[in-house]
C-alpha cells in the first residue's frame, strides 16, 4: 500500500464519527421544529374554537353593529310605509274626491320582484332580516313613485281648479223630480233586457218620460252628435261632450238633440230630451262618464247634497249665459 492510500484511510477513519453526529443533530432540530409547529397549530385551532382572539372580538363587534343598523333601517322603513299609507289615504279620500278624479293606478306597482333578485343575500346568518329589509325598501320606493305621480297630476289640476270645478260632470243630467220612482239603472255587469246575456253596462239608466229635458253635466264642448240615431251599438240619438281634464260624458237614447258638434255648453244647459231611440225598451236616458277613455261610475260624480232647487238654479243660470262673450273662440 502506498503512502497516499494510507494517509486517505487514516483521514476517512478520523472524520466519520464527527459527520454522523452533525447529521443527527440537524435531524433532531428539524423534528423539534416540526413538532413545535404542529403543537402551535393545534393550540391555535383549539384556542380559536373555544376562546375569542382580539381579531374575533373586533369581527363580532362589527357584526353586532351591522345587525343593529339593519334593525334600525327595518324600523325606519316601517315608519316610512306608515307615512305612505297616510298620504295614500289623504290622496284617495280627500285630494282626489276634491277634484272629482279616480284613484291613480300604475301597473306593476304592487307586484313583487322575482326571488332571484334577492338570491345574493341568501346563505348568511341574518339572510332573513336582510332579505325582508330589502324587499320592504323596494316596495316603499315603488309606492313613493306612485304617490309622486299622483301628486304631480293633482298639482296640474290645482293650477286650473276653478275651471275644472265647473267642467267636472257633477250634476245629474235630468231633474231628480223627473225620475220614475227615483230608480237608477246600475253601472257594471248586468243581464241585457234585449240581448238576454250579460253585458257590461258602461253607464247608468235614468228612467223618465219622453221629452224630459236633458242637461249637460258640466262645462265643455260638444265633440260628437248622432242626431239620426243610426249605428253606434244601439245608442240611438246621442251626444258626447268633452269637458277637458280627461273627462267626457255621453247622453244616449235621446228623443231630440238640441246642440251641434263644436258647440260650447255650460253645466245645466239644455242639450236634448229623453227618448226611446236605439236599443231601448222604454223612455230613459243612458248616461256615461268616461275618464281617460275608460267608463267610470257616474254615481260617484253626482253632488249628493244638491237639492232640486239648486239644480233648477243651475239650469236657469245656464239659460242666461252668452257663450260667445264668456268663453271666446274655441281654439
Amino acid at each position: 500500500m502506498s503512502q497516499k492510500e494510507q494517509d486517505f484511510n487514516e483521514f476517512s477513519t478520523s472524520t466519520q464519527p464527527g459527520t454522523t453526529t452533525s447529521k443527527r443533530r440537524a435531524w433532531g432540530i428539524l423534528r423539534t421544529l416540526a413538532v413545535g409547529c404542529l403543537v402551535v397549530t393545534a393550540f391555535n385551532i383549539l384556542f380559536s374554537r373555544y376562546f375569542y382572539t382580539p381579531k374575533m372580538y373586533r369581527l363580532t363587534a362589527r357584526n353586532k353593529e351591522l345587525l343593529v343598523k339593519y334593525r334600525i333601517l327595518h324600523d325606519k322603513i316601517n315608519e316610512m310605509s306608515s307615512t305612505l299609507d297616510q298620504i295614500k289615504h289623504r290622496d284617495n279620500s280627500v285630494y282626489r274626491p276634491l277634484f272629482g278624479i279616480d284613484t291613480m293606478s300604475v301597473p306593476g306597482i304592487y307586484t313583487s320582484y322575482p326571488e332571484s333578485k334577492y338570491a345574493p343575500l341568501q346563505g348568511y346568518a341574518y339572510s332573513e332580516l336582510m332579505t325582508d329589509t330589502w324587499m320592504m325598501m323596494d316596495q316603499a320606493a315603488r309606492r313613493l313613485y306612485l304617490q309622486s305621480r299622483s301628486l304631480d297630476e293633482l298639482q296640474v289640476l290645482s293650477a286650473d281648479k276653478e275651471k275644472m270645478a265647473t267642467a267636472l260632470p257633477a250634476i245629474m243630467p235630468i231633474n231628480r223630480k223627473a225620475l220614475h220612482g227615483d230608480h237608477i239603472g246600475a253601472f257594471g255587469w248586468r243581464n241585457h233586457p234585449i240581448y238576454h246575456r250579460y253585458i257590461f253596462h258602461k253607464g247608468i239608466d235614468l228612467g223618465s218620460d219622453r221629452g224630459t229635458p236633458v242637461y249637460s253635466a258640466g262645462d265643455g264642448v260638444v265633440s260628437f252628435v248622432n242626431a239620426r240615431g243610426t249605428g253606434r251599438r244601439g245608442y240611438g240619438r246621442h251626444i258626447v261632450i268633452d269637458h277637458g281634464f280627461g273627462y267626457k260624458t255621453k247622453y244616449a237614447h235621446l228623443h231630440t238633440v238640441d246642440v251641434t258638434e263644436g258647440q260650447l255648453v255650460k253645466r245645466g244647459e239644455l242639450i236634448g230630451t229623453v227618448g226611446n231611440t236605439g236599443g231601448s225598451t222604454g223612455p230613459h236616458l243612458h248616461y256615461e262618464v268616461l275618464y281617460m277613455g275608460t267608463p267610470v261610475n257616474p254615481i260617484n260624480y253626482f253632488r249628493r247634497d244638491m237639492a232640486s232647487e239648486d239644480f233648477e238654479r243651475i239650469v236657469e243660470s245656464a239659460n242666461a249665459t252668452t257663450f260667445e262673450t264668456e268663453f271666446g273662440t274655441n281654439d
